[in-house]
């Protein structure tokens, strides 16, 4: 009964910031990549209000 409605809510969800985060560090494509991302996130890239 209520599992379309979950399925709504779900899809409507807005992304954490940390579930960002770990998506943008997930499409590194290299090391020298994922450590430039890492820098990026580390100096506030997802955390700017």
């Amino acid at each position: 009964m209520f599992t379309p409605i979950r399925k709504i809510a779900r899809a409507l969800r807005v992304p954490t910031a940390a579930e960002r985060e770990m998506n943008y560090l997930n499409g590194a494509r290299d090391l020298v990549d994922l450590e430039y991302r890492q820098r990026e996130i580390d100096r506030g890239m997802f955390r700017r209000g």
